[in-house]
């Protein structure tokens, strides 16, 4: 859903706010408050309803949500004495009044079709998002619970080849906000929607889920399980045998349970496993340093649980790769977690994309992108390892199959906070192509998503001067320093893993810019 009003332009699918066609760098609860008000702007929002769906309940002072409002209101070019698109309505709430106009596509820009587009093109097969699992257990320490059963019906559902399923982080981003199931089908262009619920009480769970067709809001099927904790592997399963049967009839419930791989371990173990990721997706330092702790504690405890070992892996990568973590040794551990994970399990996708990863960044791309692929034959819905493929053929010069793979994984999760890294990675591969304008244009974007990527802004300055932009390269290069002072030519030709004439291609990008040895 594209919303237009004032001279601005707010891409619901993006999430990204225009205002006279430049793009306006605003925090995400900023843009989901504004988001929240234009979509219910025939009526006044209270600010009990702001603080249950912007801030999920928590507790938020009168300064703090005024301080937002008024944010809200710069952005747009509003402020709070003319009051001509957000008013406040006293002792009542608040109320966008502007005139919005509301489109379903998304301005055409250049050829980075995905990550522009606002209402995605439907899969020629069924496509389905997952949302997430309500936590009605009444504890909120449970909600990695729920999340976790959320997250393990997804990945049953990826593994169906004739299912496009929206990856794990594009849904989440929807948790805790009352959302209507055809604006979600809009935002990540699917047909179905899956909500669902899950109360666990001592030894006891009940999960419930219900199937939507998102352009009819129809009811296709609907579900109550009442277990005992125990049988949590096997629900899971169930859950996605029956979404899957009535979906397409023709699906054959044996052939489903076929390709859906059952959790014999120990529950604790799956437990430790779901708490870590539910931190791990939070993409922070000290979020990170929670997840790889807890699945240390599973590695240790359950040495056969493959997915422990490759989560591990991934992570201790992840964090190394985003200056969390600075030690040779997590790369080592994390090649030893990774090559046990596929001894214990050779259809665990993750411990593929680890050594996918690492291969990667000793410049051994043939052998990356072997892993990837595996990965993905593993798991079909596998959007990050699509991605990571990308990275890797981008950063060995191999720039229409990378352009291929990254656009791949940003329409499979178009919200993925993930999509900084792939949209570093089409900056990367349209520089090396020399379209150096939409080179420029992702860099930007993935700027905006994060502005510490640090990546991005490297592959902004190189751009920038190859398109001529050379004062502006500069300007954007002393940014950059300050921000990474170790910054040089050879620290670029030793820590980067492009391979020898994209690298060269790099350089010289950089060198225009002014960066010296």
């Amino acid at each position: 859903m594209i919303y237009e009003f004032n001279n601005c332009n707010l891409d619901v699918a993006r999430q990204e706010l225009r205002r006279g066609g430049a793009p306006v760098a605003v925090e995400p609860q900023v843009l989901g408050l504004l988001q929240y008000l234009i979509r219910n702007r025939d009526r006044v929002v209270s600010k009990e309803e702001l603080l249950t769906n912007i801030w999920n309940g928590r507790f938020v002072s009168d300064s703090t949500l005024s301080s937002r409002i008024s944010t809200a209101r710069k952005v747009i070019g509003d402020n709070g004495d003319q009051q001509q698109l957000i008013r406040t309505v006293a002792r009542r709430g608040v109320r966008f009044v502007g005139q919005v106009e509301e489109t379903a596509l998304s301005r055409k820009g250049n050829e980075v079709q995905a990550p522009r587009t606002g209402v995605p093109a439907r899969p020629d097969r069924p496509s389905i998002a997952v949302l997430p699992f309500t936590n009605m257990s009444g504890d909120p320490e449970q909600e990695y619970f729920s999340d976790g059963v959320t997250e393990d019906v997804i990945t049953a559902l990826s593994r169906l080849p004739w299912f496009f399923v929206i990856a794990r982080n594009s849904t989440f981003i929807y948790k805790g906000t009352s959302v209507d199931v055809r604006d979600v089908g809009n935002d990540l262009g699917v047909q179905y929607v899956l909500e669902g619920s899950v109360q666990r009480s001592g030894q006891r769970v009940r999960i419930s889920g219900q199937l939507i067709d998102a352009s009819t809001r129809n009811h296709i099927w609907a579900e109550k399980y009442d277990r005992e904790l125990n049988d949590i592997f096997a629900l899971q399963d169930e859950i996605a045998t029956s979404v899957a049967a009535s979906i397409e009839s023709t699906l054959l419930e044996e052939e489903v349970r076929k390709l859906v791989t059952n959790s014999s371990e120990n529950l604790e173990a799956w437990d430790l496993v779901a708490r870590a990721l539910s931190n791990f997706w939070k993409l922070t330092s000290v979020h990170s340093e929670v997840a790889i702790s807890l699945l240390q504690q599973a590695v240790e405890r359950y040495p056969s649980y493959a997915r422990a070992h490759s989560l591990l892996s991934f992570s201790l990568l992840i964090a190394n790769h985003m200056g969390w973590r600075r030690s040779a040794d997590d790369s080592r551990h994390a090649e030893h977690l990774a090559r046990r994970a596929a001894e214990l399990d050779e259809n665990d996708s993750w411990a593929q994309m680890t050594l996918g990863y690492l291969a990667f960044v000793e410049r051994r791309t043939d052998d990356a992108v072997r892993y990837f692929r595996a990965a993905i034959d593993l798991n079909p819905g596998f959007a990050a390892a699509y991605g990571c493929a990308g990275w890797a053929l981008a950063h060995d010069g191999r720039s229409a199959d990378a352009i291929e793979y990254l656009q791949r994984a940003i329409r499979m999760s178009p919200r993925d906070p993930f999509n900084v890294l792939f949209l570093a990675g089409l900056a990367a591969a349209y520089y090396i192509a020399g379209s150096y304008n939409e080179a420029i244009d992702c860099a930007r974007q993935a700027i905006q998503l994060r502005p510490e990527h640090l990546g991005a802004r490297r592959k902004l300055c190189a751009s920038l001067a190859q398109a001529g932009l050379v004062e502006e390269a500069s300007i954007e290069l002393d940014q950059l320093r300050k921000m990474q002072p170790e910054l040089s030519l050879a620290w670029v030709e030793k820590s980067i893993p492009y391979t020898p004439v994209p690298m060269a291609h790099f350089l010289e990008g950089l060198s225009k810019a002014g960066l010296v040895n």
